[in-house]
């Protein structure tokens, strides 16, 4: 991949695999309210657009289910408490980022998880190279609004010139749309290569370490 000068990240599918520790909670919330439980490959379907998306997915008529708040509640507590449990980054990607960091590069993380589990998460896995991590609270829009890259972009006190959004999914593809600039969809995540090819996806990384400049 070219070189650039701020490299931000997704962080679900794209840093880490979260997907065992998101369908636990998933399904522990859902038990506590008498309801179905999800398998993997269906809550692997339902991220990408923050919590209360994949609960309103996740529980039986979403939003219309009078036990919906109760069971989300349930559902980020749970999370608060477990999404260490089995979350780790992907393979290759620690090298990745302090070889980035390294180079001087800008990193940040931009997430639909809610604010709290995203800077838990970053602190935990990356202290030493992520600068910036942004996740989803009220006073902000989330992706694929471009608020929260712009949000980012702020902290790291630089412009969008010189920027990359990199992630895994169709609601990263239209982010970095939305915010002018350029995405790298990774293959090792939540969507296959023909679902992002169909949402717009053009530049493709099968492995961590094609995101360096010299790969």
């Amino acid at each position: 991949m070219k070189e650039f000068e701020t490299y931000i990240f997704d962080l679900d599918g794209t840093l880490l695999d979260t997907l065992n520790d998101l369908a636990a909670s998933t399904n522990y919330a859902l038990k506590s309210s008498g309801m179905p439980e999800r398998t993997i490959d269906e809550v692997r379907q339902f991220v990408g657009n923050g919590v209360k998306k994949l609960m309103e997915r996740a529980v039986p008529d979403g939003l219309e289910n009078p036990l919906f708040e109760r069971t989300y509640a349930a559902f980020r507590q749970h999370y608060l408490e477990h999404n260490l449990d089995t979350t780790k980054p992907y393979d290759g990607i620690p090298e990745v980022l302090a070889e980035l960091k390294n180079r001087g590069k800008n990193i940040a993380i931009v997430s639909n998880k809610f604010y709290a589990a995203t800077q838990d998460l970053a602190r935990h896995f990356f202290p030493d190279t992520i600068e910036v991590a942004i996740g989803e609270r009220e006073d902000i829009n989330k992706k694929p609004a471009p608020d929260t890259v712009i949000e980012a972009l702020r902290q790291l006190g630089v412009s969008k010139e010189g920027a990359v959004y990199i992630g895994d999914s169709d609601v990263d593809i239209m982010t970095a749309r939305n915010s002018g600039l350029p995405c790298a969809s990774v293959l090792w995540g939540f969507r296959n290569k023909d679902f992002l090819i169909e949402n717009g996806g053009n530049l493709f990384i099968e492995e961590p370490k094609e995101l360096l400049p010299d790969s």
